[in-house]
């Protein structure tokens, strides 16, 4: 028998989860989230979480896994979930990925190690801290983490320190390790699907969303996390919705800037993960022009299994 997992992808405000979780109650299955943001307890209103009552509807996993200041990368991720898909599989159950991190979706395809490509939002983190501290801050985080590659590398040569960095953050292993062999073989078919929407239509629902996301309490979500003594300066809240928001409590910019911020950044964040999606030519595209169309997608996904 056919050993099958779907995956459901495409950029942020495209409906992934609804659809996700209405094909798995079809299925009678479980979903995997492939979040990196939705896997830390308190960021539920800026990471557009699933509610209560639809993990209740469907089981989750690796939602709410993690304390704000644990670390985690994509290569635990890749091993953890290919662990609960061969235990979702023996059920006789057909898991189902969904989630909009790219490289998260592609560590469990491929293997991590085929996967170590940029992941650009902690690269902008290491610019602007490279701006604001120069070459030898960047190099000395390289030393703490991974002092054989620091060893190979002069500060001045500061490219080769964030990659350096970059891998460490993804891989939770050294740079060093690229240059030797590791694959790995599977015989799992992963199915992928992509949702699409007309960028104007995509625009207008981040805005709506946003604006949303305001109204249900964000700016009460992190008032919380940081009295819960959570530094801001934390790679989970390095992340679009939870900086903007930090930047206006900490009065550097009036609320309606964060709203536009968070409106602007969240766009553009969607272009990327909608191109990093689109150089995956295994992924097959259903595009979307209406909810009711969207509503009825996990039909269509149900009858390609």
């Amino acid at each position: 028998m056919e050993r099958k997992v779907i995956v459901i992808v495409g950029p942020t405000c495209s409906g992934k989860s609804n659809v996700a979780i209405e094909l798995a109650e079809h299925l009678n299955t479980e979903i995997i989230s492939a979040d990196s943001r939705q896997i830390y307890k308190y960021l539920d209103i800026g990471t557009a979480k699933p509610s209560k009552n639809e993990m209740n509807r469907v089981k989750h996993h690796f939602i709410d896994k993690l304390l704000p200041n644990q670390f985690y990368n994509v290569n635990m991720f890749e091993k953890e979930a290919l662990e609960l898909i061969e235990k979702l599989l023996s059920k006789n159950k057909i898991p189902i990925v969904v989630g909009g991190s790219g490289l998260y979706v592609k560590a469990l395809i491929d293997g991590v190690f085929d996967s170590v490509d940029n992941d650009d939002e902690y690269r902008e983190e290491l610019r602007l801290k490279r701006e604001k501290f120069g070459n030898e801050y960047l190099y000395d985080e390289l030393i703490k983490v991974d002092p054989a590659a620091a060893s190979t590398m002069l500060p001045s040569n500061w490219k080769r320190v964030m990659r350096a960095l970059e891998i460490f953050n993804i891989t939770g292993e050294s740079i060093l390790t690229l240059h030797k062999e590791h694959k790995r073989e599977t015989d799992i078919n992963f199915i992928q699907f992509g949702i699409e929407w007309g960028r104007e239509i995509l625009y207008k629902n981040i805005e709506l969303r946003v604006d949303k996301m305001i109204e249900a309490g964000l700016v009460d979500e992190i008032k919380k996390v940081l009295a819960l003594g959570y530094s801001e300066e934390l790679n989970s809240l390095n992340t679009v919705g939870y900086k903007e928001i930090i930047s206006f409590l900490k009065n550097e910019i009036p609320l309606d800037r964060a709203t536009e911020l968070i409106k602007r950044n969240t766009r553009r964040y969607a272009k990327r993960q909608f191109t990093w999606f689109r150089k995956d030519n295994r992924i097959k595209w259903f595009e979307v022009q209406d909810v009711e169309q969207l509503d009825s997608l996990h039909l269509t996904f149900a009858k390609m299994m």
